[in-house]
């Protein structure tokens, strides 16, 4: 918004409890009602706000609950990204023998770490073959092909971010990173005795997420649509954290972590580490070097849910423009 942008959020339902809240921290956003799982609501969105850029943000991200609803996960994170692909394309006219305009409507699609799961390669590229080892996994895969086929078939302006871990104090409480800040300071305060968490070992590639939704917004602002890993290249394990909340707060995290099973996942992910080269050599700005304080940069991410759906239309006094 301070850029000159006009910013408008999906959200479903007619009694959302989550839209008050919105608009308690973001007051200068605007709704718009629609539901990934209904077509016909998201194409009306689109022709009711005509923006110039969407970003998806939406999904069923919590990766656990992915395997206790994995029809849904599809459903929602899966062809949730073709029903707002299909909105697009429709709402502009587009089609095989129809190309899209020079103003036409450009899309971001968040892709995910979790598409490598099993991975082949370490640190992974744009080009390291995915291998899914949740429902969240295979339905951001399926998501991540759709948009680069809508892209190669329609011409449209359609990219995807690679996302790896991105966190801020706006982090869900169920997330390993929040669980273990909460869980720390609620031992700190007596609250609890214990912190039950699953696997240690687990290695993840961690930014802040602040860095990632800026580089979102430089991906719609190239010259030509193309996919880019973003991440830090700097990898930590679970137990580091651990240790790390722990120490900050004067305790051993020996005498209160309990590993349990019931945390551990079907099929685990062990180590995701990012290459942003690319990123990097295209001028990505934010995507895999260190700000000068000590916090690796990175690129792209924001909060997930159903409702995540974020339009941006720049204000300008004459014409709509992409921007640049």
């Amino acid at each position: 918004m301070a850029q000159g942008y006009e910013v408008w959020g999906l959200v479903r339902g007619q009694a959302n409890p989550r839209v008050r809240r919105v608009r308690e921290l973001l007051g200068e956003v605007h709704l718009v009602r629609g539901d990934l799982l209904d077509q016909g609501s998201l194409i009306s969105a689109v022709e009711r706000v005509q923006p110039d850029e969407v970003y998806n943000l939406a999904a069923i991200s919590y990766v656990p609950m992915s395997w206790q609803q994995a029809e849904l996960t599809g459903e929602v994170t899966g062809l949730g990204v073709l029903r707002v692909l299909e909105a697009i394309r429709v709402c502009s006219g587009i089609s095989a023998s129809r190309s899209p305009g020079h103003a036409q409507i450009r899309f971001y699609q968040a892709s995910s770490s979790e598409m490598f799961g099993k991975v082949r390669e370490s640190p992974q590229t744009e080009q390291t073959p995915f291998h899914p080892r949740s429902p969240y996994g295979v339905a951001k895969a399926y998501g991540h092909h759709l948009t680069q086929n809508y892209r190669e078939s329609y011409g449209m302006f359609a990219v995807s971010g690679i996302l790896f871990n991105h966190e801020s104090p706006r982090r869900g409480a169920e997330f390993v990173t929040r669980k273990v800040s909460l869980g720390v300071a609620k031992i700190k305060l007596g609250f609890e005795r214990q912190l039950r968490l699953g696997n240690l070992g687990a290695s993840r590639d961690w930014g802040f997420a602040g860095d990632y939704v800026r580089a979102m917004h430089l991906m719609l602002g190239m010259d030509q649509p193309s996919d880019y890993i973003v991440g830090t290249g700097v990898t930590h394990s679970v137990g580091d954290l651990v240790d790390l909340a722990f120490g900050v707060a004067g305790l051993d995290w020996r005498d209160h972590v309990v590993t349990d099973a019931a945390f551990i996942r079907p099929a685990e992910v062990d180590r995701l580490c990012a290459n942003p080269a690319k990123a990097a050599e295209d001028r990505v700005r934010g995507a895999g070097h260190d700000d000068g304080r000590g916090r690796p940069g990175a690129v792209v991410g924001v909060r997930r849910a159903r409702g995540g759906l974020v339009r941006l239309r720049r204000v300008v006094a004459r014409a709509r423009v992409p921007i640049t």
